[in-house]
């Protein structure tokens, strides 16, 4: 179990070194003063953030106006950057601080904690819903239906996410879960049509929990015969494809916090074809062994 960094009450100081104790019982002083840090000193006042166009990371601007955190700057970079940072900052139990979302890998793999968030910057729990362009139920009704029935659990995703993140091959674990799930699949695909060769692009971001959720849908659009090609953009990019047409649809909208910025900017463009996974979350993710509970005692 990781060790504990014990902070000072309210401002959330954490001890980066140890006073040496006194040898009598009653002596309150030591030899030296302890070697203290705040929080904001401990980490640079940096939030390892991932890529610009994520709405994650503008509610994380948000949080930073919000809680008059002045001294404050979030890094931009990628999802495998910050888990990256993360790992580095975990493996030598130093403080750190990260945008983060569940599902994701990282919390199996580390013993993490939200920040809480008074001020409801972050939202409450997501939804993950799946958009299509319009017109799609018209052009291509058989990927539609499979598209709206598709629906899973977080418990689901996280098998092919670990499986990704220990080295498999994403499209490989992505068809050892369909191969172990054809209950699931079948319901997603019942009474659907075998279609000859049509394509259909699917747009996604470079999140572990798209990359998931992506590679299992295009083989099972695969198994009713059509001809999927998966596109990695930035979120922007993304609404802006279904919205254009340019893409047929992605099952990686984030609502209603993640994405509202897009989702309203595209209002009327797009189609919502059902929820894949209910009780997402988004937020400022710290190690357990951080002594800080709250965005607020970032000040």
């Amino acid at each position: 179990m990781k060790k504990k960094l014990f902070g000072l009450g309210t401002a959330a100081l954490l001890a980066v070194g140890l006073a040496a104790c006194g040898n009598d019982e009653g002596d309150s002083t030591s030899s030296g003063d302890a070697d203290t840090k705040s929080v904001g000193e401990a980490v640079d006042y940096k939030i390892t953030g991932i890529d610009p166009g994520a709405g994650i990371m503008e509610a994380t601007d948000k949080a930073i106006t919000e809680y008059e955190l002045d001294k404050w700057d979030v890094t931009t970079g990628s999802s495998a950057a910050m888990t990256a940072a993360l790992k580095k900052a975990y493996d030598k139990e130093e403080p750190i601080i990260v945008t983060g979302w569940t599902p994701h890998w990282k919390f199996a793999k580390f013993d993490l904690k939200y920040l809480e968030d008074p001020k409801g910057v972050y939202g409450g729990e997501e939804q993950i819903q799946t958009i299509g362009r319009l017109g799609l139920a018209e052009d291509l009704p058989e990927a539609y239906e499979v598209l709206s029935n598709f629906h899973w659990t977080e418990a689901d995703m996280g098998e092919v996410m670990v499986a990704i993140q220990e080295g498999e091959k994403e499209e490989v674990a992505a068809q050892n879960w369909v191969d172990a799930n054809a209950d699931k699949v079948a319901e997603w695909t019942d009474g659907v049509a075998q279609v000859d060769g049509e394509k259909i692009k699917l747009a996604y971001v470079a999140w572990d929990s798209e990359i998931a959720s992506h590679n299992v849908a295009k083989i099972v659009l695969e198994s009713v015969g059509y001809d999927v090609t998966l596109t990695q953009v930035e979120a922007g990019p993304l609404w802006t494809a279904v919205a254009d047409g340019s893409a047929d649809a992605s099952l990686a909208a984030w609502l209603p916090v993640t994405h509202k910025t897009y989702a309203d900017k595209f209002d009327g463009q797009f189609e919502v074809l059902g929820t894949n996974m209910e009780g997402v979350k988004i937020g400022l993710v710290v190690p357990q062994y951080m002594d800080i509970d709250s965005i607020e005692d970032l000040k």
